[in-house]
């Protein structure tokens, strides 16, 4: 047996035996022996896509929606640098990636050898974990070295309250197929006692005790851990928890979905200063709570991994891996105020929408209203997660995920396909023309892939939504042509190019029906940039003469 063959079979298998369930790969010649070994493989599924950076968004929302380290694999070459977006996502969101990237061998470097670059360390500090694995060679010991790289490379990935990815480099000299003799120095299995490093789980760290208190606050943002325990404890004490939602925990009595409106109204958001607030996750969706988080007297901020927390308002007073929130005696006040105040809120804020037309927070709040319990609900970054923020009202019985670590509109369709694949539902995916556009190659599915129950509704207003509520749209000039950016791209064909079913929605009473169907769908609702930024306008106004309206009774 060739090197190349020897280490691709035995490297495949520890990570089968550490748990590995699905590869993506996207083909190339340095990177056969780990093609064909994974091909060959039947206790994995394989994901094969031509475009590296679809796959690796593909593997991002792979890993996410499971939260299982998902390996992703490519040739040598800028193939290796189409990778770097979504390595960046996920070491910012904390999603468990194996990079596997095929080298050349040390003599190919630096000679403008053919597709040779500088692989080592390529994705700098985006990664949790890097290795230089070393041309493979026959001699004793290679295999016990390949088992134990991969099982530490695999449980690193996972991570102890902090993973994220990791990145093996692995030079290949040639042959790189099999020769058909089976021999090798030393046993090639790994015995039959599972993988070859077994890592133990330290346990859970000490909570830190806050006080009693009614005048509390619980907010959720990406990436949080162990909600419901936190929601359920913020509902005995009488606390109102304040979710993105992508943070999991928009439900129940106590989710005030409309604190975006309210601590953007100065009367309200002065009033209602906590005695403490705990953040889960990472807050970023809302500038006014982002505001409102920099003026409490008591932040803390709770990180399962304390190399690694979040606090980008820098107002965190104290850090812990575990809080644990006390009953409160005392009368229900405080909740009742913040309850009321969401209620006069969300009534006025359905008032504007009901008569919006086909206005993007409208289509945000009606397409969550319309889907079934179980349902998986990818959000693009930019205005479709901002509209949720600001129009979805709480509801369980769905998932609801957005890349939000580096918070990038680039591989969104394939992220969501990765998502929908490991769903155990219906799923579907809420984005912006301009994300569509960026990542169209994530609709190339080959003919013997594993598709996905995935419905795109795509909300096309012609460019970039989001500048026209920002400064930029000030300066009317140049705005349409550097900011604006309209396109004048028919979806419809774009879809038709790679046979994905597609539906035009022209009211927004249809979208329900629009959305029925399975497999790859794409559904359509076009909007007006101007237009939207009236709506928000009215959507703003209308909430705070609610709130100041409640205040002066």
């Amino acid at each position: 047996m060739n090197p190349a063959t020897a280490l691709a079979t035995v490297l495949v298998d520890e990570l089968v035996r550490c748990g590995l369930t699905d590869v993506v790969l996207a083909p190339g010649s340095r990177s056969a022996p780990l093609a064909l070994a994974l091909h060959a493989e039947s206790r994995v599924r394989l994901h094969v896509r031509i475009d590296e950076r679809s796959a690796s968004f593909l593997a991002l929302g792979l890993a996410k929606r499971s939260e299982r380290p998902v390996a992703l694999i490519c040739s040598s070459g800028t193939a290796t640098a189409n990778f770097h977006p979504a390595v960046i996502e996920a070491g910012e969101s904390g999603v468990p990636l194996l990079v596997l990237t095929a080298d050349r061998p040390p003599e190919l470097r630096g000679t403008g050898a053919n597709q040779t670059i500088d692989q080592v360390k390529l994705y700098g500090t985006a990664i949790r974990w890097f290795a230089e694995v070393g041309v493979p060679e026959e001699r004793p010991g290679q295999v016990a070295y390949w088992r134990s790289l991969a099982a530490r490379a695999y449980q690193r990935a996972a991570g102890a309250g902090n993973p994220g990815p990791v990145h093996l480099n692995l030079a290949f000299r040639e042959p790189l197929i099999p020769d058909g003799d089976a021999t090798w120095c030393e046993p090639l299995d790994g015995g039959a006692g599972g993988p070859w490093v077994r890592t133990r789980v330290a346990p859970p760290p000490i909570a830190l005790h806050i006080p009693p208190t009614r005048r509390g606050v619980l907010v959720v943002g990406d990436g949080a851990a162990n909600v419901r325990r936190y929601v359920a404890a913020a509902g005995m004490a009488g606390w109102p928890v304040l979710s993105e939602p992508n943070g999991g925990a928009r439900y129940g009595d106590h989710a005030i979905s409309t604190y975006h409106h309210l601590l953007g109204t100065p009367e309200f958001a002065d009033a209602h200063r906590p005695d403490v607030v705990v953040t889960l996750g990472r807050p970023g969706l809302s500038r006014p709570l982002l505001s409102w988080l920099r003026r409490a007297g008591e932040h803390i901020v709770v990180a399962p991994d304390l190399d690694r927390w979040p606090d980008p308002t820098r107002s965190a007073t104290q850090v812990a891996q575990a809080v644990e929130i006390p009953v409160a005696s005392g009368d229900d006040t405080w909740l009742h105020d913040w309850r009321q105040a969401d209620q006069a809120v969300r009534a006025a804020l359905d008032e504007v929408l009901d008569v919006s037309g086909t206005s993007e927070p409208r289509v945000a709040r009606d397409l969550v209203d319309a889907l079934p319990n179980g349902a998986l609900l990818f959000c693009g970054s930019s205005m479709p997660i901002r509209d949720l923020d600001q129009a979805m009202r709480p509801r369980r019985g769905i998932r609801l995920m957005a890349n939000r670590g580096a918070s990038g509109i680039d591989g969104i369709v394939s992220t969501a396909m990765g998502a929908a694949l490991a769903h155990n539902g219906p799923s579907y995916a809420l984005i912006g023309d301009l994300s569509f556009l960026h990542d169209q190659n994530g609709l190339i599915l080959g003919p013997r892939e594993p598709r996905p129950d995935l419905c795109l509704v795509v909300v096309n207003n012609d460019g970039g939504g989001i500048f026209s509520l920002l400064p930029q749209s000030a300066v009317r000039d140049p705005f349409e042509r550097v900011f604006g950016t309209p396109h004048g791209v028919d979806l419809g064909y774009l879809a038709a190019a790679t046979a994905t079913p597609y539906t035009l929605v022209g009211d927004v009473g249809d979208l329900p029906k629009a959305l029925r169907g399975e497999g790859p769908r794409v559904v359509e609702v076009r909007t007006d940039r101007e237009e939207n930024a009236l709506v928000h306008a009215r959507l703003r106004d209308a909430a705070q003469d609610a709130v100041r309206a409640l205040m002066t009774v």
